[in-house]
């Protein structure tokens, strides 16, 4: 399944590895882009239950998840 998470807080090509390196270390997922241009970020996960794992690894991570919708 994939997901959308709208984002603030991210300016940058490194908030974008940063944000990148730490969610592929979550054991529930799969693959993540990142796009600080549009403040997005398309995840995809194992199963629905790691959805608030990753926008509570966002959140740790300073940027702000505004929504989050399915793909």
């Amino acid at each position: 399944m994939k997901v959308k998470y709208n984002v603030l807080n991210m300016h940058c090509i490194g908030c974008e590895n940063r944000i990148i390196n730490s969610l592929k270390m979550l054991k529930g997922v799969k693959d993540v882009e990142a796009d600080y241009t549009k403040g997005e970020v398309i995840v995809t996960l194992k199963n629905e239950k790691f959805r608030n794992e990753v926008k509570q690894l966002l959140n740790n991570l300073e940027f702000e998840v505004v929504s989050d919708s399915d793909l």
